[in-house]
Formats: structure tokens, C-alpha cells, sequence
């Protein structure tokens, strides 16, 4: 590691411990030339998560994707701020938990649906009618009878 300030190579570590978010080390290191004290963060290096869409096409993963869909769908229900962020951070949880760098779109759209029809039945229905592409009301109706056959 360089020194940041004379540009020296020759640095020690004088203390390393987590960072406060876990996801890192903190490391106070010295400069063995000039003598000054700076900290650096280090990071374990990771190939992005690929999502594999319905086209076959790839793109890296993205949060914002499923915060979307499942916001939309509790929209107007009794669902909470902090019930929805967990719900996603469990679903997130179970992807990233997966030993596959490349996870295809429909096994991220099923844990969604399995987190709502646990959280709200309602807002699993909107979800599902968007995710499926319900073509009528026919296929709308099947899918409310599965979950109240379930009840």
C-alpha cells in the first residue's frame, strides 16, 4: 500500500478491525518514510450478480427493480415501510445466497410472489397479475381461486 502522502511503498498496519458496516476491513496503516498515519478500507472483490431476463439477455442485478414492483403492489394495503424493506432484504437474502453468479428472472418473480402471499394477499395478487401477465379476467379469477383453495 502506498502512503498517500510521500507516495513510499514501505507502509505497516498498525490496526485492523470491521468496518461499521461489516461488509469490510478497516486497517490504520503508518508510513515507515515519512512517519504520517492514514486508514484504508478493504473490500472483498466480487463478480456482480447477473439477472438472465425472459429474452435470455443479462444485466446486472438491481434492487431498485424489485423495490419498485413490490411497492407498487402494497400500494394503499397495510403494509408498512419497514415490512417492506424487509421483504426485501429476505428475497435479496435468498438470491444472494444462491451459488449461482446468474439468477433468471422468473426464480427472482417467485420469491417475491412467496414473500407477499406471506405479507398480503392482496398486494401478492397485483404482483402476480403484472408478473404472469394475466391475459383476462379468466386467468385473474384461477389465480384467486388457488389462494383461497389454500385458506
Amino acid at each position: 500500500m502506498k502512503c498517500p502522502y510521500c507516495n513510499a511503498a514501505d507502509t505497516k498496519v498498525i490496526d485492523s478491525r470491521p468496518a461499521d458496516d461489516n461488509s469490510s476491513i478497516r486497517r490504520r496503516r503508518q508510513c515507515e518514510t515519512c512517519g504520517k498515519r492514514f486508514t484504508t478500507y478493504e473490500k472483498l472483490e466480487t463478480m456482480p450478480l447477473m439477472v438472465i431476463k425472459k429474452d435470455r439477455s443479462r444485466e446486472p442485478y438491481d434492487r431498485s427493480k424489485i423495490e419498485s414492483g413490490v411497492i407498487h403492489s402494497c400500494h394503499k394495503r397495510p403494509v408498512s415501510t419497514q415490512q417492506i424493506r424487509q421483504v426485501i432484504d429476505e428475497i435479496e437474502n435468498q438470491i444472494f445466497n444462491m451459488e449461482e453468479k446468474e439468477v433468471e428472472t422468473t426464480v427472482i418473480g417467485e420469491l417475491v410472489m412467496k414473500k407477499l402471499k406471506q405479507l398480503d394477499e392482496v398486494a401478492y395478487v397485483r404482483f402476480a397479475s403484472v408478473y404472469r401477465e394475466f391475459k383476462d379476467v379468466n386467468t385473474f379469477m384461477e389465480e384467486l381461486g388457488k389462494l383461497l383453495k389454500n385458506k
